[in-house]
């Protein structure tokens, strides 16, 4: 039977049944590495949901032609063509905020361990060696860490890193040096990028990748950074030029950094971190915890339920 609702990528069970006790569900997160696959059975969808693989572009909405809504289970929207979407009345639901405290408490967590820098010694002390020296790292309190965009998931993190008594910048152009979110969330306004890069010890990054952020941190910013600061990427792939951090990171021009979402998913094996010690990678998990993608699920069920009721809003 043809699927009312298609979701292509990994759902919370609890949400895939609520949707199926009013619609015909068809869910295979293992859809969105067989593209073609996907293509032929969005035909009679009437809603789609997805997470940041899948492609929601040109070939795959004109394949779709009863499609009112794609539900994006997270919150950037870069994978989805929006103004495709718009143009043939199909609405675009992102779980705007649900994942934001797992996101913030990556980043966290990614400063107090770049900065102490001994978390990596098990295979060495489990050997019988003892590299006390060489792992004598960094407290968080007292350094700066700024944050390039205050958005919700930049103020989730300044709130908690000035609770490890972390002095707190941030940029972002959108938000006025008089604004009361400065105050509320324990933060001060950066005048400029580099003014921040300049002066942070831990620089991360919460802007979404649109032109104007396509490798906003390349070789010249990474050159305002201290040479023992880390930098945090959680944000979206693409806004750091790779090859230009890769680079800084053999060099020593910066000392570590964490990186959770890369210009292609999965890496290919010709990826410029391969062999450095200094980088810590993992594959855009940074906002996924048990409780997030409870929430982020219940939240896109719960919108397309709407949407798809014979009084929906379809906004």
């Amino acid at each position: 039977m043809p699927a009312d609702i298609v979701i292509s990528e990994f759902m919370d069970l609890p949400a895939v049944e609520r949707l199926r006790e009013a619609h015909e569900v068809l869910y295979d997160p293992g859809l969105v590495d067989r593209p073609e696959d996907l293509q032929r059975l969005v035909a009679d969808a009437r809603a789609l949901i997805v997470r940041n693989r899948t492609q929601v572009r040109c070939a795959l909405l004109a394949a779709a032609g009863r499609l009112v809504a794609v539900g994006r289970l997270g919150v950037g929207l870069d994978n989805i063509d929006v103004d495709a979407c718009a143009a043939r009345g199909i609405g675009v639901h992102p779980a705007t905020g649900a994942n934001d405290l797992s996101v913030a408490e990556y980043v966290v967590t990614g400063a107090l361990v770049l900065l102490r820098g001994a978390y990596g010694a098990t295979a060495d002390v489990a050997e019988g060696k003892w590299p006390r020296q060489r792992l004598i790292g960094r407290e968080a309190a007292g350094k700066t860490l700024g944050l390039v965009g205050f958005g919700a998931i930049a103020r989730a993190t300044a709130e908690r890193a000035a609770a490890l008594g972390m002095r707190v910048l941030a940029h972002d152009p959108f938000v006025g040096p008089d604004d009361p979110a400065w105050v509320r969330h324990g933060a001060a306004p950066s005048p400029s990028l580099q003014a921040l890069l300049a002066q942070s010890d831990v620089v991360s990054l919460h802007v979404p990748l649109v032109p104007a952020t396509r490798h906003l941190i390349d070789e010249a910013a990474i050159g305002c950074m201290k040479p023992d600061a880390v930098l945090i990427n959680a944000a979206r792939g693409g806004i750091v030029d790779e090859h230009a951090l890769a680079r800084a990171l053999e060099g020593g021009r910066i000392a570590a950094a964490m990186l959770d979402v890369f210009e292609g998913e999965p890496l290919g094996s010709d990826n410029p971190f391969r062999g450095l010690a200094n980088v810590i990678l993992t594959p855009h998990v940074a906002g996924v915890t048990v409780e997030s993608n409870e929430r982020v699920s219940a939240v896109v069920a719960e919108t397309v339920l709407r949407v798809l009721s014979p009084s929906g809003d379809r906004r």
